[in-house]
């Protein structure tokens, strides 16, 4: 006989009789005519009259995929499988990256160019939102990114109307992360580290825009920043912030900081929270240069009315964290500053 063996000490007595529920219907599903517990672990029996060839398929079938394939929920609501790694060939993603960067920035040099063009009417009209500049934006965004992945939405009645402040919050996996935002068809300005702005076209695009720039290693330059934004917010701008601070490392959603939320309580404006599902498979973290296939799904939760900036805090992250894996959520431990 071929037994697999999953272990079931993973979350006490109730998880173990749920593995073993689970664990029952993948054999009915297989069509194996025994089934044991021990107190060590569970067993899948797989008939002796099965051909070598069947057998050696049903050797395959491990914990790990019999939890994945099933769906397996953990103690805590969430779902046992989390693999934040690409999955597909590094080539490939290297040749797809090289040509939606050329992709890119063969696109941004006309779109830069009109916004050229109309800077001096944005700055005399619409100074501070700079709604032609971001309409700009929108399309370049969408029109880098359509041949190379997918954008699915999900809650977009939740967003408030274009013409309402609001801060706008996400959870940041990628670089890609700011390409798909711009997928919500919203007018808003986000923050981005000095160096960005210096990048030719597409940095002189975001200064063109208004983004708001942050020197991470100054502390005098986040106290400025985040004045910049209530500033913003009071002259009917809407911001999108990572409150993270910057891209995970580890696939992980990390710790919240209070900054976005201050602004929000202080403004007296709502907090649209984000989950952006995807673009860290696509476009790893330190790993630029690649993009592998996939699809990305954004849900956007209802806003989070002001209150006290620690509870607008703890229901946006709350909201976020409800479509992501349990083992994708570091814990938030304290509020940062």
């Amino acid at each position: 006989m071929v037994h697999s063996v999953c272990p079931v000490g993973l979350g006490g007595r109730a998880y173990s009789q749920l593995f073993c529920q689970k664990a029952r219907h993948l054999r009915q599903a297989l069509g194996t005519c025994a089934f044991r517990q021990s107190t060590r672990g569970t067993a899948f029996t797989v008939p002796r009259s099965l051909t070598s060839s069947r057998r050696r398929q049903q050797q395959s079938v491990t914990c790990s995929a019999a939890a994945a394939n099933i769906s397996l929920p953990s103690p805590d609501g969430g779902s046992i499988p989390f693999n934040p790694n690409p999955e597909g060939s590094a080539f490939l993603a290297r040749n797809k990256g090289f040509l939606f960067y050329s992709f890119t920035l063969l696109l941004s040099v006309p779109l830069f160019v009109s916004m050229l063009v109309m800077t001096p009417f944005v700055l005399l009209f619409d100074k501070y939102r700079r709604s032609a500049q971001h309409f700009v934006n929108n399309v370049w965004a969408k029109a880098s990114t359509s041949p190379f992945y997918g954008v699915k939405i999900e809650g977009a009645e939740n967003l408030p109307p274009p013409d309402q402040p609001a801060v706008y919050v996400s959870n940041h996996q990628s670089f890609l992360d700011i390409f798909t935002l711009f997928h919500l068809n919203r007018s808003f300005k986000f923050v981005s580290k000095t160096s960005n702005f210096l990048i030719p076209i597409i940095g002189w695009s975001m200064f063109l825009t208004g983004h708001v720039r942050l020197n991470r290693m100054d502390k005098r330059s986040q106290l400025n920043c985040l004045k910049e934004c209530g500033r913003l917010l009071g002259l009917g701008c809407s911001v999108l912030f990572f409150p993270e601070g910057t891209r995970t490392t580890d696939g992980k959603m990390a710790a919240f900081k209070k900054g976005a939320f201050s602004i929000a309580a202080k403004s007296k404006v709502p907090v649209v929270p984000v989950t952006l599902i995807g673009t860290g498979k696509l476009m790893p973290n330190g790993k630029e240069y690649m993009m592998y296939n996939g699809s990305v799904t954004m849900i956007v939760h209802p806003p989070v009315q002001p209150k006290k900036a620690d509870d607008m805090l703890q229901e946006t992250r709350d909201a976020i964290a409800s479509r992501l894996p349990a083992a994708a959520v570091h814990p938030q431990l304290a509020t940062k500053e």
